[in-house]
C-alpha cells in the first residue's frame, strides 16, 4: 500500500478549490425570512427588542430566541497546525474554516471560526472568556503544548458553556474506543494491559488520562518522550508529563515495549521500528498516529508481527482515528442538553458508543463512500467510518445521557426515543417523514419477498430489514450464493434467513397451476408457464405473495421499471378500481412534495387523473400530510391556450362532482401552484397554501422531473413508490441503494403503498 494517501490532488488543485467562487469554505445564510419590509422589522428594528427584553429579563431565553444554542466557536492561535508547526494565527484559518464545514456536515451545528493573533495565553484566555455570551460551545484547535493545557483548564473553570480542546480530547476519545475493540478482539481487558505511549505532547497526555479514566491502571503505562521513558525521579520534566511517571527501570522505548500490549503513538514517523515491536506480546495492539506519516505504517508491522492489530491516523490504511469521528457528535449532545462542560463522564459515553458502532452490521452508505469496499467489524475494522450515518444519532445521545447522569446538563432530554429520531432527521429530511412509519411496521412484522437477493445492495436491505425488526425477509436466489453473500456481509447465521429457490421450491407446482390457469388463453403453454416460475424471479416472487406465502414484495435492481412491472403484471391485478400508478416523494426540511405519475400511464385520461390525485392524497395522509393537490400543466387556468387541457380540466369537474375531502386546484404552472407571491395572482384559487400534492400530465413530464429533481435533491428522495396493486409490490429505481430498498419495503410492510 502507497504511503502516500489515495485521495491525490495537486497544489494547485487545492488552491482552486479553495478559491474558486466564493473565497473560503463558509457562508452566512439567513434562517428566517427577509423578503419583505415586515420581515426586516421583525428581524431588527423594531421587532428585535421584544426578545432583547426577554433575554436581558431572562438569560436562558437566549437559547430560544437565538442560534447560541447551535454555535460553537472553533478557535486557534496557530501554534500546532496539523503537523506544519507554528505558522501562525492566519495561516490557521484554513483549516479552522474546514472544521467549521465538518462541523456542519456531519452533526448540524453551525459553526464560525476564530483566530487570535497572539501566543500569550492569559490573553487566548481572556478573549475567549469574554466571547461566552455569543455561543454554545468552544472548540480549541491546534494550540500547542503546554499552553492549551492551561489555556483549556482555565476557561474550563471560567465558562458555564462546554470547552473541549479537540487535538487532545478527540484523539483520545476515538483511540480509546479503537482500543476497547482491540482490546475485545484479543481477549483483554483495560485493567490488565500494559501500555506504553510515545509522546507526551497534547494528544498523548489526554489519550493516557482517558483510558486510566477508563479503568487501565496507572502503573502499567509508560510514557516516552524525546528523552525516553518518564520514570518517576526525572528531572527536568513539566507538571503535565510527571503526572504520568511511574516507577520503571526502563529508559528508552525498545525497553518499555518488552512485553506491552499497547502502543500508543502520537510522535514522529519512524519512531517505532520492526525489531522493537517484535518483543511485545502475543497480538500486539499497535496504534501508530503521529501525523501525518505513523510511527510505523501497517505492512512493516505485519511483516514484523503478522499478528498485530495496527491503527493509524491515515485514510489510506484501515482503522483510521479519525476526529471526526468525535468532535462533532461530542458538541451536538452536550449543545442538546445545554451542558456547562465536556467532563470525563461524556468522553467515556462517547469512546464506548463508538467502540459499540463498529460491532454492528455496517451500512452500505460507508461501502459506498469508500468505494464499494466491504466492510464489517474484524481485526481490520475495530473503528467506525467517519461517513457511517448512525454517528449521528448514537454517539450523540450517549454524550446528551452522559452529561446527564454527570449532573452537567441544564436542560434534560425526556424521551431519548424522540431525540434520537431527531437527530437522524437533521441530517436526512426522509427520516422525520417516515418515523410513524417504522414504528408502524416494527409494530405489526411483516414476510416481505425480496426477489434480487444474490444482489449486495439487496442483500444489505434485507438484512437491515431483519436487523430494524420490520419483519421478516424472504430471499430469492439460490441457497449457496445468497448464504456465501450473507457470510461475506458479516451475518454469523446466515441460515437464520429464510431462502426461496424458484428451481427447487416445493410451491413450484401450486404455482405453475395457478399462473397456467391464469394465462392459459393469453397464449402460453404449461410448460412456458413452468420457465417462467422456474427462471424468472420477479414471477416467482410474486407468485410467492399471490399464494399468501408473503405479505409484500420488493424488487427493481436489476431490471427496468417497465420490464419488472411487466413481469409482476403476469401475477398480479390492479387492486378493484384502482389505477396503478406511480409516486416519487421529494423532502425538504420544511416542505414535503408528492409528484405523481411518475412511472406507469404515459398519457393518463381525466378519469385516471381523478384516481391518482385521490390515490396520492390518500398516500400522504397516510405519512401525516394534509393534501392540497394541483394538476399541473404548462397553462395557468388558460393562460396560454393549448390542446392538452381538456383532460385535466375533466379531471377537476370529476372531483367538482364528487367532493374528495381535500383542496385542489388546476390547470396551473408549478409556479402557481408552489409559489405564494405568484399564488396572490389568482384571489379565486381554491388551495389555502401551496400544494403538496402534484399531479402531471403525463408521463414524460413526469419522469423526466422526477429523474432530474432525483439527481438535484439525492437522499431527500423516495421513490418511485408503486400504488394501486392488489398486493403490496414495489419497485425500485436501478441504481437505488440499501436505503432507498429498505424504505421501500417498510412502505409496503406498513401498507402505505401498494
Amino acid at each position: 500500500m502507497a504511503d502516500e494517501s489515495n485521495v491525490k490532488f495537486t497544489e494547485r488543485e487545492a488552491l482552486f478549490f479553495h478559491s474558486t467562487g466564493r473565497p473560503g469554505k463558509i457562508e452566512i445564510i439567513a434562517s428566517k425570512p427577509m423578503a419583505t419590509q415586515r420581515d426586516l422589522s421583525l428581524a431588527y428594528s423594531p421587532g428585535v427588542a421584544v426578545p432583547v427584553l426577554a433575554i436581558a429579563a431572562d438569560p436562558a431565553t437566549a437559547y430560544d430566541y437565538t442560534a447560541k444554542g447551535n454555535l460553537v466557536a472553533v478557535i486557534s492561535n496557530g501554534t500546532a497546525i496539523l503537523g506544519l508547526g507554528n505558522l501562525g494565527a492566519l495561516a490557521s484559518k484554513p483549516v479552522m474554516e474546514g472544521k467549521a464545514v465538518l462541523f456542519k456536515r456531519f452533526a448540524d451545528v453551525d459553526s464560525i471560526d476564530i483566530e487570535l493573533d497572539t501566543e500569550d495565553a492569559d490573553k487566548i484566555i481572556e478573549a475567549v472568556a469574554l466571547m461566552e455570551p455569543s455561543f454554545g460551545g468552544i472548540n480549541l484547535e491546534d494550540i500547542k503544548a503546554p499552553e492549551c493545557f492551561v489555556i483549556e483548564q482555565a476557561l474550563k473553570e471560567r465558562l458555564k458553556i462546554p470547552v473541549m480542546h479537540d487535538d487532545q480530547h478527540g484523539t483520545a476519545i476515538i483511540s480509546a474506543a479503537g482500543l476497547l475493540n482491540a482490546c475485545y478482539l484479543t481477549g483483554r481487558k483495560f485493567d490488565e494491559v500494559k501500555v506504553v505511549v510515545n509522546g507526551a505532547g497534547a494528544a498523548a497526555i489526554a489519550c493516557t488520562a482517558l483510558i486510566k479514566a477508563m479503568g487501565v491502571r496507572h502503573e502499567n503505562v509508560l510514557m516516552c518522550d524525546r528523552k525516553g521513558v518518564i520514570y518517576r525521579g526525572r528531572e527536568g520534566i513539566d507538571q503535565f508529563k510527571s503526572a504520568h511517571a511511574v516507577d520503571t527501570d526502563a529508559r528508552t522505548l525498545e525497553e518499555a515495549l518488552v512485553g506491552a500490549d499497547i502502543f500508543l503513538g502520537l510522535s514522529a514517523k519512524g519512531a517505532l521500528k520492526p525489531e522493537m515491536i517484535a518483543k511485545m506480546a502475543d497480538q500486539p495492539i499497535i496504534f501508530a498516529m503521529a501525523n501525518p506519516d505513523p510511527e510505523i505504517t501497517p505492512p512493516d508491522a505485519k511483516a514484523a508481527r503478522p499478528d498485530c492489530i495496527i491503527a493509524t491516523g491515515r485514510s489510506d490504511y484501515p482503522n483510521q482515528v479519525n476526529n471526526v469521528l468525535g468532535f462533532p457528535f461530542i458538541f451536538r449532545g452536550a449543545l442538546d442538553v445545554r451542558a456547562t462542560a465536556i467532563n470525563d463522564e461524556m468522553k467515556i459515553a462517547a469512546a464506548k458508543a463508538i467502540a459499540e458502532l463498529a460491532r454492528e452490521q455496517v451500512p452500505e452508505e460507508v461501502a459506498a463512500a469508500y468505494g464499494g469496499q466491504s466492510m464489517q467489524f474484524g481485526r481490520d475494522y475495530i473503528i467506525p467510518a467517519p461517513f457511517d450515518p448512525r454517528l449521528m444519532e448514537v454517539v450523540s445521545s450517549a454524550v446528551a445521557k452522559g452529561a446527564m447522569d454527570s449532573g452537567v446538563a441544564q436542560k434534560p432530554i425526556e424521551d431519548f426515543d424522540a431525540y434520537r429520531h431527531s437527530l437522524k432527521s437533521r441530517l436526512n429530511p426522509t427520516t422525520s417523514v417516515l418515523t410513524q412509519v417504522y414504528g408502524k411496521a416494527r409494530l405489526n412484522p411483516k414476510r416481505v419477498v425480496f426477489a434480487e437477493a444474490e444482489d449486495e445492495v439487496v442483500l444489505r436491505a434485507a438484512i437491515q430489514f431483519k436487523e430494524g425488526g420490520y419483519g421478516e425477509p424472504l430471499l430469492v436466489g439460490r441457497d449457496a450464493a445468497v448464504r456465501a453473500k450473507l457470510k461475506e456481509l458479516g451475518i454469523e447465521r446466515p441460515d437464520s434467513f429464510e431462502i426461496h429457490n424458484s428451481a427447487i421450491s416445493p410451491h413450484v407446482p401450486a404455482m405453475v397451476d395457478m399462473l397456467y390457469e391464469r394465462l392459459q388463453r393469453r397464449g402460453f403453454m404449461q410448460r412456458d408457464v413452468r420457465r417462467m416460475v422456474n427462471q424468472d424471479r420477479n414471477v416467482f416472487a410474486s407468485l410467492l405473495v399471490k399464494l399468501g406465502h408473503a405479505d409484500a414484495m420488493i424488487t427493481g435492481i436489476t431490471r427496468p421499471f417497465a420490464q419488472s412491472m411487466r413481469e409482476i403484471r403476469q401475477v398480479l391485478d390492479p387492486a378493484p378500481g384502482k389505477v396503478p400508478f406511480g409516486i416519487h416523494l421529494m423532502i425538504g426540511k420544511n416542505y414535503t412534495v408528492f409528484l405523481a405519475d411518475t412511472t406507469i400511464n404515459e398519457r393518463p385520461s381525466s378519469e385516471e387523473l381523478a384516481e391518482i390525485a385521490k390515490g396520492t392524497a390518500e398516500v400522504a395522509r397516510k405519512l401525516g400530510h394534509e393534501p392540497r393537490v394541483a394538476f399541473l400543466s404548462y397553462s395557468t387556468f388558460g393562460n396560454p391556450p393549448g390542446r392538452w387541457l381538456e383532460n385535466i380540466r375533466a379531471a377537476v369537474a370529476i372531483l367538482d362532482a364528487d367532493p374528495p375531502g381535500f383542496e385542489y386546484e388546476g390547470e396551473m404552472a408549478p409556479d402557481a401552484a408552489l409559489n405564494v407571491e405568484t399564488m396572490k395572482n389568482y384571489p379565486f384559487m381554491r388551495l389555502s397554501a401551496p400544494a403538496n400534492v402534484l399531479v402531471m400530465p403525463g408521463l414524460q413530464s413526469a419522469n423526466l422531473s422526477a429523474k432530474l429533481l432525483r439527481e438535484l435533491a439525492g437522499n431527500a428522495t423516495i421513490g418511485p413508490m408503486l400504488v394501486g396493486m392488489e398486493k403490496p409490490v414495489q419497485i425500485a429505481a436501478m441504481n437505488s441503494n440499501a436505503s432507498d430498498i429498505l424504505t421501500l419495503a417498510v412502505l409496503a410492510a406498513a401498507e402505505v403503498v401498494g
